[in-house]
């Protein structure tokens, strides 16, 4: 098992930026793949972006690319993702996800495990 919980959301107005943190415990020498995820309300569960074990590859949706960045701290079983430029339209439940399974991937399905969710709210 992977225990994950998210912090770091809050209220933002547009143009501003936000970092969130995913705090990782358990058994992280499994060597997870991690990811974020968005749901804002009334839509679907949408990937936002993922960083493989070394931090080495990153991948990100269309919508944050070039405003939002992944990074990992494996030393602090910790991820991030520092959010700028922030627009109403990135107004939403932030997940963080997990998994094991050596491929990077943006489908929710294939994330074992999954934070609670912080929420982020950009104002206009």
């Amino acid at each position: 098992q992977v225990q994950l919980v998210e912090s770091g959301g809050g209220l933002v107005q547009a143009g501003g930026s936000l970092r969130l943190s995913c705090a990782a415990s358990g058994r992280t020498f499994m060597k997870p793949y991690m990811g974020w995820f968005r749901q804002a309300p009334g839509k679907e569960r949408e990937f936002v972006a993922t960083i493989n074990w070394s931090g080495t590859n990153t991948a990100y949706a269309d919508s944050v690319k070039g405003r939002f960045t992944i990074s990992r701290d494996n030393a602090q079983s910790t991820m991030y993702l520092q959010m700028n430029s922030l627009k109403p339209e990135d107004t939403a439940i932030y997940y963080c996800a997990a998994h094991t399974l050596g491929i990077e991937t943006s489908r929710s399905e294939r994330y074992r495990w999954w934070g609670q969710g912080t929420q982020v709210t950009v104002s206009s």
